[in-house]
């Protein structure tokens, strides 16, 4: 059955635009005084402060100035509310880190290309980290060369654009430009010392007979070597049309933040003493830190204006990376290891093969007193996975040391149409409206990896005789191979009119129904009120949803995971599968939000101030469930037909949470004589997030006693507090005569690692990061900077200091769950001409 939320009036704020040069200037004048339409609305406006939700703009001069090698990236330095976690050590998850808006899942941010949903990922985040159980858009698939701005919608809008859009929207313009371009060089490298994680300088046996271990200071690294070309071009094939291309190639070396493993790392002889190869071994031999990646990104946007006012335009994209990533080490003596393959241990390595690729076409016009948008685009990610430097422990000396895991593949389909006119119904003014369809066809594969990369040898009681699968990440079998696609048809409306001339209303509404869960409407109210010509007020109310991803609904594996020495065989099973239903798996629904949003915009001469407060709740929202295990649980499944699986999770839709913050915004121009020119903005996130109410434990789990919970404390300490409380951006950008010098400082909020025992908790204190970039500009056309992130080399506070002494914290000094990287400094060169 259909919902109808109710919907009511209130305020909200605008945006910032962070430039100083002439070229950022006049670009922000053309977007002040031109009409232009602006994410949040499909009114064309006169000036993006008289939007009705808050709205940031990134130009192409912010982009610039930042030594930021991703989008995502760059976007954390620039949006308060945007955070991009630090992720290592997580499988797939390292190859295409996820991010977040205002603290919530990075699938509840809806990512659109010059108007067009993006297409999301195939990888689906497993591991602990921020962003668990998500699916998402990989925005660093898209190169920075090819956009001429960004809009950033803060504000629920589901009603408008469909699932996802809880958090807000990205919407990426890309360049329409019909000659010149532009290419960029930059090299760089991080120079760092880890603070907190020693240098080890010697290895010898204490009185006792035992490793012991002398440490120097602070370790240096010089590593991450990164160069990255960038090029833009436009071109006018046709009197009436347009062509502008874009392309990005970056080399990026690995980084090693991994501290000292102070494990014996072979067996004792017979009289109980250290193997004498234990003073030679390789102590660093963990890779802690970014994987080493190879990318390449092709973008075009193109137009051609046809006979009358009808306008054929088309957009797409490929993008291919290959990354490598080292997962935990595996020493001599460990059981999962076979000495004869590796005598001394060995690391194994994921490697991802990521293709991606996108395309739209579509007509606009008019017709009549309609403007009408009718297109059609398709997007596919396809994710592969390898592993080197490995083994299949059960398979012994018969085993590969290479595997193919396998791949994850997404595909979406979409045909939309949409047209706009005015109406005259004697109100004060015309009433805008807009109404249009979309259809959705979505599909989402699972192939089965090599034999050997699954395989789990058994002895002849049937049990396995060694870890099976290729270590560190054991492929897809035939029987976690999926095939699943759904379809989805919405309709949406949109009304906008002036009450009178300081009262301008939007009401939306959308309705969509899917193929596999049912049907939702949705709604929101937004108004502005201008006070006078300095202070306007604004605001909203929506109701809003999230589908089920298809890879919650259809993911499916299997895995041997070794514990104390102890093989599990865990899977992860739909919530359609006979041994999740034992369990108490049921049906997903869709997530069901209420965002509501107030706030002013005040603007003065130079100044420019805005500030919004939000609360976005949120009722049944997908999580994956613990790994319930147990002899009750391998008696379940066992009955269940899943008799060689120890544990078993789900996704659920298991907790209610609630989401309340602060955005503040102000920039100030100074116009400091024979100095130059002076900006000055500052952007503040506060924000919270309670998870309200956690579901009952299902009938099936109650029934085993109370120590079966589908949904525990850790979990919820990570949606709490896994992303920063605050954050602020300061930007200082100094433009004299040839040199524009940009100093930012970001303060990253507190974050705790949790775990299962509060007294584990990991708090990682509040921490500023200061990015430099000054950049020198020969002419109008050739541009050079030179700069650093992270100047003053920030870290946080290493992990054995944070939590207490362990051999295991030795060797991954940071936490996971830092909101900024623990790489340390990065210092850049940068060489660009425009033509």
């Amino acid at each position: 059955m259909p919902r109808l939320t109710f919907l009511a009036t209130s305020i909200a704020v605008t945006l910032s635009v962070l430039s100083t040069s002439a070229e950022s200037t006049e670009q922000q004048i053309k977007l002040t005084t031109e009409v232009i339409e602006v994410t949040g609305t499909r009114r064309s406006l006169r000036s993006i402060s008289e939007s009705t939700v808050p709205v940031d703009i990134i130009g192409i001069d912010d982009m610039e100035s930042s030594g930021q090698l991703e989008l995502s990236q760059v976007l954390t330095t620039l949006i308060p509310s945007f955070n991009f976690p630090n992720s290592q050590l997580a499988d797939g998850t390292d190859h295409a880190r996820p991010a977040v808006l205002r603290g919530l899942a990075p699938d509840h941010t809806l990512v659109l290309i010059n108007g067009k949903r993006r297409h999301a990922g195939a990888l689906l985040n497993l591991n602990g980290t921020v962003g668990r159980g998500s699916s998402a858009v990989d925005l660093n698939t898209i190169p920075t060369a090819a956009i001429k701005r960004i809009e950033v919608l803060r504000d629920g809008a589901a009603a408008q654009y469909g699932s996802d859009a809880i958090a807000g929207v990205i919407n990426i313009i890309l360049k329409d430009a019909n000659h010149g371009g532009s290419m960029s060089l930059t090299y760089g490298q991080h120079d760092t010392q880890m603070a907190g994680s020693a240098q080890l300088t010697q290895i010898y046996a204490d009185e006792a007979g035992d490793l012991a271990f002398k440490k120097g200071s602070d370790r240096k690294r010089v590593d991450g070597e990164t160069a990255t070309f960038s090029a833009n071009i436009g071109f006018r094939p046709f009197e009436h049309g347009f062509i502008n291309l874009a392309a990005e190639l970056r080399d990026k070396n690995a980084t090693n933040r991994s501290g000292i493993d102070q494990r014996e790392q072979y067996a004792r002889d017979g009289n109980d003493n250290l193997d004498t190869r234990e003073f030679s071994a390789q102590r660093y031999n963990h890779r802690f830190g970014k994987p080493e990646t190879q990318d390449l990104a092709l973008f075009y946007n193109a137009g051609l204006t046809l006979d009358g006012d009808a306008q054929l335009y088309s957009f797409g994209s490929y993008s291919a990376r290959e990354g490598n990533s080292g997962g935990f080490f595996r020493r001599a003596k460990d059981s999962r290891n076979v000495s004869e393959v590796y005598p001394d241990g060995f690391l194994p390595q994921i490697e991802s093969d990521v293709k991606d690729l996108s395309f739209a076409i579509g007509i606009s016009g008019t017709h009549g007193n309609w403007d009408y948008d009718l297109s059609t685009n398709y997007g596919r990610n396809d994710f592969s996975f390898a592993v080197v430097n490995s083994i299949n422990t059960s398979m012994g000396l018969a085993s590969p040391t290479e595997f193919d895991n396998g791949a994850l593949i997404y595909g979406q389909w979409l045909v939309n149409a949409q047209a706009k006119t005015d109406f005259d119904l004697g109100l004060y003014d015309s009433v805008f409206f807009t109404v249009g369809g979309e259809y959705r066809d979505e599909n989402y594969k699972i192939n089965a990896g090599e034999l050997a990369s699954y395989l789990t040898v058994l002895d002849s009681q049937g049990l396995p005789v060694a870890a099976g699968g290729a270590q560190v990440l054991a492929g897809f079998s035939p029987a976690s191979a999926v095939n699943e696609s759904r379809d989805n048809i919405a309709l949406f409306a949109e009304f906008d009119t002036y009450i009178n001339e300081s009262v301008n209303v939007i009401f939306a509404t959308r309705f969509e129904d899917y193929s596999d869960f049912g049907s939702t409407l949705t709604g929101k109210l937004a108004s502005r009120y201008v006070v006078n010509e300095q202070l306007s007020l604004r605001g909203a109310i929506s109701s809003g949803f999230r589908a089920p991803s298809l890879a919650q609904t259809s993911y499916k594996s299997v895995a041997t995971v070794f514990e104390n020495g102890v093989p599990n065989e865990v899977g992860l099973f739909p919530v359609n599968t006979a041994a999740a239903q034992a369990l108490g798996a049921k049906p997903l629904e869709a997530e069901k939000s209420t965002n509501m949003t107030g706030g002013f915009i005040y603007e003065r001469d130079q100044f420019s101030f805005t500030l919004d407060a939000y609360q976005i709740d949120i009722n049944d929202r997908i999580v994956l469930s613990e790994n319930l295990s147990g002899p009750a649980v391998e008696q379940i499944l066992t009955e269940a037909g899943e008799n060689n699986v120890q544990r078993v999770r789900y996704f659920t839709n298991a907790i209610d949470s609630r989401t309340k913050g602060v955005d503040i915004v102000a920039t100030y121009n100074f116009d400091v004589k024979n100095l130059g020119q002076l900006r000055l903005s500052a952007a503040i996130n506060f924000n919270d997030t309670d998870v309200t109410n956690v579901k009952a434990n299902p009938a099936e789990l109650s029934a085993l006693g109370e120590s079966y919970q589908y949904f525990a404390r850790r979990e919820i300490a990570r949606f709490e507090e896994g992303t920063p409380k605050d954050k602020w951006n300061l930007v200082a950008k100094w433009h004299y005569q040839q040199f524009t010098t940009t100093l930012k400082a970001t303060r990253y909020g507190e974050v705790v690692d949790s775990s299962s025992n509060i007294d584990n908790d990991e708090v990682l204190a509040a921490k500023w990061i200061a990015d430099l970039d000054v950049a020198y500009r020969i002419n109008e056309q050739w541009r050079i900077a030179m700069g650093a992130n992270n100047l003053f080399d920030q870290y946080p506070q290493d992990t054995v200091s944070n939590i207490g002494f362990s051999n295991f914290n030795q060797i991954f000094p940071y936490s996971g769950f830092s909101a900024y990287n623990t790489d340390g400094r990065f210092v850049y060169a940068k060489a660009s001409v425009t033509f």
